[in-house]
């Protein structure tokens, strides 16, 4: 009995240390991916920001290099007046404007603030 109880937490502990190194391997190919992108980017993240804030008029809250149907483009967000959040793309080679979207409230990334007492507005008023 005891050496099933010793083969069953040894595949036990094998499992996890084989779901960690998963998990790690995952994360290095997503870092790894990173990487190469951004040394691919003939444009920066500060041309980028630059192109969408001349095209969408707002406040940048985020910026991010993706690859969209083979296209190395950046994702600008951008808060606007009216409290929504346009998502501009830009060429990451030419750094000429694509297109813009307007981003769905996604659960938990981007709420109303709650009216009454405490409730803070985007700009923090």
């Amino acid at each position: 009995m005891r050496q099933q109880s010793r083969v069953m937490v040894s595949l036990c502990l094998l499992l996890v240390a084989a779901g960690t190194m998963t998990v790690a391997g995952s994360a290095f190919g997503e870092e790894q991916d990173k990487l190469e992108m951004a040394a691919a980017a003939k444009i920066t993240i500060d041309d980028a920001i630059k192109t969408a804030s001349e095209t969408v008029s707002g406040k940048v809250i985020e910026a991010e290099l993706d690859r969209k149907h083979g296209k190395l483009i950046w994702e600008v967000e951008v808060v606007t007046a009216e409290h929504k959040i346009m998502e501009v793309h830009i060429d990451a080679e030419t750094g000429t404007f694509i297109d813009i979207e307007e981003e769905k409230a996604k659960s938990g990334r981007f709420k109303r603030p709650r009216s009454g007492a405490g409730a803070a507005g985007l700009d923090g008023k």
